[in-house]
């Protein structure tokens, strides 16, 4: 088995930037896009590649919550736990009609540069507003959410669903617009991630893994297990950072990197 060394340091780079992009609200997607034209790595391989290491990502959300998801697993049927999984399938309905409807148009006509950095840009206006405009907090914790709330941060996840627009931040500025505290936004985000990434992911892998070999696994190896490490950082990070702070940072951050990634087009 001859292994290309130029294409593993490639996915020990995009493992990373997986990893640490895809909980923040500054799309993981469009960021594997960027990166992956200016690594020179494209084609149908690295199709497959970027959605094979979103599972390291997601695993990370898995293992940080494991044990609040083995209380879930052991607490089906009680009240309590049914609410909780009926407001994740109810937000996960929307992106999973919508995404199979689209799925194809969106892969052939938005995965472009020039589509992140629009979306990167107006992203990041609108989380502007949305935390420079006066909000009346209502729900604090996962147990709160009503039904009708869960899908309309459904609806939000929608939008996710075009490079650069970001899962995370459709879901939590959702969360943050209709009432939720940081925290609650954030964590009923990361939840809701997991079944959207499980299916989309499985979905794609399933299209796309004939065209691999066994010579691949090294270089998705890698990639998966850097996006699985430093999801893990950026999940623990995140959720101290929101303690404090809001999330114009990372606001500015979209513009700006939206803005480059336009220059960098135009040279």
């Amino acid at each position: 088995m001859q292994v290309d060394t130029l294409d593993v340091g490639r996915s020990f780079i995009l493992g990373i930037v997986e990893g640490v992009t895809e909980f923040l609200p500054i799309s993981s997607t469009g960021h594997l896009i960027v990166a992956g034209d200016l690594l020179a790595f494209t084609g149908d391989k690295a199709k497959v590649f970027n959605i094979f290491i979103q599972l390291g990502a997601i695993l990370a959300v898995v293992w940080y919550y494991r044990e609040r998801i083995m209380a879930v697993v052991c607490g089906v049927g009680s009240g309590e736990t049914n609410r909780f999984l009926g407001n994740l399938f109810v937000a996960f309905i929307p992106v999973a009609v919508v995404g199979l409807l689209i799925h194809s148009w969106i892969k052939e006509y938005l995965f472009s540069p020039v589509t992140v950095a629009g979306a990167l840009i107006a992203g990041g206006i609108l989380i502007l507003i949305i935390e420079r405009s006066t909000r009346v907090v209502r729900i604090t914790d996962l147990e709160s959410i009503p039904l009708r709330l869960a899908f309309v941060i459904g609806l939000a996840q929608v939008l996710s669903l075009v490079p650069g627009v970001s899962r995370a931040g459709a879901t939590i500025m959702g969360g943050l617009v209709v009432g939720f505290d940081r925290k609650t936004a954030t964590e009923f985000s990361f939840f809701l991630a997991i079944p959207t990434m499980f299916a989309a992911t499985s979905y794609d892998l399933l299209k796309n893994i004939g065209g691999l070999d066994v010579s691949d696994l090294p270089v998705f190896a890698t990639g998966f297990v850097l996006a699985f490490i430093s999801a893990l950082v950026v999940i623990k990070a995140l959720l101290r950072f929101i303690a404090r702070h809001d999330f114009t940072l990372f606001a500015y951050y979209r513009i700006v990197f939206g803005i480059i990634v336009l220059l960098l087009l135009t040279r």
